[in-house]
């Protein structure tokens, strides 16, 4: 077997690390902001695909009726929104590749709605009880549709693909130390010390970026952004004494949430009013 020393081998493994994650580097739109990007999105987009497909027959949809109108209608305002924003400003359409669809659930005990990679939409009739307007409801499908055109999570599989690694090699030097370590923590308190350390808050970033992008394309999609304070001030009001500590949490506290969105709206309605389609 060949050998070669600690330092030696680090500096080659560096050196395969930099060639593999520097060309994977992108950017997400607007925001501008640099992230891992290691998978395929059209690999990611299949997956996403048959996972949608698999829940779209297990699960009780509405088919006809006013309410999978509205999302439809949302939807379509959004997605031809984004889509010509980008054109306008003669840059790559993120969305080029996705094959859009939208489903309403019907299940009133869950407020929620998500976005997989690709753009297919999932809301849930419980949602639309706390939203009670189209304007609020612009805003969650905004922000859905915003981790899909972030690719958030391509980056955060990418992310957890790099922990991994890099964890698994620092133990090789460390005789097992951070595993040991980690696995104490977790007999001791239940808890992961990387889940709260390093992907919890990378999960409240891309909430917060989702947040705002999601407001432009609200905005650019015509619709009153404004409400989304409001519609907070409910999911607040509604989250009362369940949401978990902070550091427990990938999501930012109701409450941080309002106080973003009443720092972004002017700018917002400035810098993105609606677009012409």
């Amino acid at each position: 077997m060949y050998n070669i020393n600690r330092r030696k081998f680090l500096s080659y493994f560096g050196c395969g690390c930099c060639s593999l994650l520097l060309p994977s580097c992108a950017t997400v739109p607007i925001t501008e902001r640099k992230q891992l990007s290691i998978i395929p999105e059209s690999r990611i987009n299949r997956q996403a695909a048959t996972a949608y497909e698999k829940f779209r027959q297990k699960s009780k949809l509405i088919t006809s009726g006013v309410q999978l109108k509205e999302v439809r209608e949302i939807g379509g305002r959004i997605q031809s929104a984004v889509s010509a924003f980008f054109i306008n400003q003669g840059k790559e359409d993120p969305t080029r590749n996705f094959g859009w669809d939208y489903v309403l659930v019907d299940n009133d005990k869950i407020a929620n709605a998500w976005c997989m990679p690709g753009g297919k939409i999932a809301v849930y009739t419980g949602l639309l009880k706390i939203t009670k307007n189209t304007d609020a409801l612009s805003i969650v499908m905004g922000h859905e549709i915003a981790h899909a055109v972030a690719r958030h999570s391509l980056e955060r599989m990418s992310h957890a693909m790099t922990i991994n690694l890099g964890t698994n090699v620092a133990d090789i030097f460390l005789g097992g130390a951070i595993n040991r370590t980690r696995n104490t923590v977790g007999q001791n308190t239940g808890l992961d010390i990387f889940q709260l350390g390093i992907m919890n808050p990378f999960g409240r970033k891309q909430e917060t970026e989702a947040d705002y992008l999601g407001l432009i394309f609200s905005s650019l999609s015509g619709y009153d952004i404004r409400e989304s304070v409001k519609l907070w001030k409910r999911m607040a009001i509604k989250n009362k004494g369940k949401e978990p500590p902070i550091f427990l949490s990938t999501h930012p506290s109701s409450e941080k949430r309002i106080e973003n969105l009443n720092n972004w709206i002017t700018e917002v309605i400035i810098k993105y009013p609606p677009i012409k389609i």
